[in-house]
């Protein structure tokens, strides 16, 4: 080591002195006495004595610089450093003969300074690795984003569709109350309106032509079936008054070309009402219960001198209460003959008002009817 430069810590100072290096051992570089003489020459243990001239260079590389510096280059052949500083990443000019490096560094051992050695380089698997994965961590983000935002529009679609559904909802309802209020003022404007042909077309299947020996006149359908079965019917008791007297109880009802035996169940001679009963099972009318007015319209539904199914129409003209021993009568202009009698009276409802029963013998349009609420509540059959 050379005198005068310290020697490193826990390494014992030795002065010795390097021997010259034969003549021609080493080529002087290009750049020869520029480099200074470098400070930690000398700091690198026990100098390697300099090689014969042309010899190869053995031995170990002295140990590197400080940490991030290369080691100095080598000293010029007379033994002394270059003078200088070499430029920084740069090396010497010339190399031992031969052109090989050598394997040791010259006598001085002394290191490079100043020369910066660059950072290791990651490997580029790794750094491609992490930014393919900060990619797709962005990519999953930004879809979970847009997913969320699809979602919050579609929650305010479906809730923008049930306020319309509500609404439309809500109209439709509006207007089916308008719509049944309507049909509720049409079907009272319709049974305000009288019309005989729907009255008769509803009464004419209940009605039929009685034969009772000798006597000819109509019967009626009424209520709800017999307990036992078949179906009651009304009747005048004078139609069925000769068979009653004399001990006979069955008369006969007929439409076109049927016919079918009947019985006589319950008379009412004061009032003029008979009560029959056949197997057969017919539609019953309905009676009403409500009084009848003067002028109300009605039909009389019969078989007048045994013309089967005989319509013909009027109006009330008077509720005649009971007088004389005999009961109340309605009295109607609508026109009635023998055979009639029995027949039925119906509203512009289609409900029973009364009994059809007698005619004045010398004026026109006053007929008779029994009231069939008078029936109703003598036989319990409506």
């Amino acid at each position: 080591m050379q005198a005068g430069v310290p020697a490193p810590p826990g390494v014992p100072a030795q002065p010795v002195a390097p021997p010259a290096a034969p003549s021609g051992a080493w080529p002087t570089p290009a750049n020869a006495g520029q480099w200074p003489t470098p400070p930690n020459a000398g700091q690198w243990g026990t100098p390697t004595p300099a090689a014969p001239a042309g010899a190869p260079v053995s031995g170990p590389l002295p140990p590197p610089g400080p940490t991030g510096t290369a080691p100095v280059p080598p000293a010029a052949p007379d033994g002394s450093a270059p003078a200088g500083p070499l430029p920084e990443g740069s090396v010497p000019s010339a190399w031992p003969a031969g052109g090989s490096v050598p394997s040791a560094w010259p006598a001085g051992g002394a290191g490079y300074t100043g020369v910066a050695v660059p950072p290791p380089v990651a490997p580029r698997r790794g750094r491609w690795r992490t930014v393919v994965a900060v990619l797709v961590v962005l990519a999953l983000a930004g879809l979970a984003g847009f997913q969320a935002y699809q979602i919050d529009r579609l929650g305010d679609r479906l809730a923008a569709t049930d306020r319309r559904l509500a609404e439309t909802q809500s109209a439709d309802a509006a207007r089916l109350d308008g719509v049944e209020k309507r049909a509720e003022a049409l079907e009272k404007q319709a049974g305000a309106t009288f019309n005989p042909e729907a009255v008769a077309s509803a009464a004419l299947p209940s009605v039929f032509r009685v034969r009772a020996g000798q006597f000819t006149g109509t019967a009626f359908a009424i209520g709800k079936p017999a307990s036992g079965g078949g179906t009651n019917l009304f009747t005048n008791f004078h139609v069925v008054e000769a068979v009653w007297e004399g001990g006979g109880r069955e008369v006969f009802l007929e439409r076109t070309d049927q016919r079918f035996p009947a019985t006589i169940v319950k008379v009412d001679e004061t009032n003029d009402i008979a009560q029959l009963r056949t197997t057969g099972r017919f539609t019953g009318l309905v009676a009403t219960r409500e009084a009848v007015k003067s002028g109300q319209q009605i039909v009389v539904v019969g078989a007048p001198l045994g013309l089967a199914d005989s319509v013909t129409t009027g109006v009330v003209s008077a509720f005649r209460d009971a007088r004389d021993g005999s009961g109340p009568v309605i009295q109607f202009d609508a026109p009635i003959n023998p055979g009639n009698s029995g027949g039925p009276v119906i509203n512009g409802n289609k409900q029973v008002v009364g009994i059809a029963t007698a005619k004045a013998r010398d004026a026109e349009g006053i007929g008779l009817a029994v009231p069939i609420t008078v029936a109703c509540d003598g036989f319990k059959i409506c």
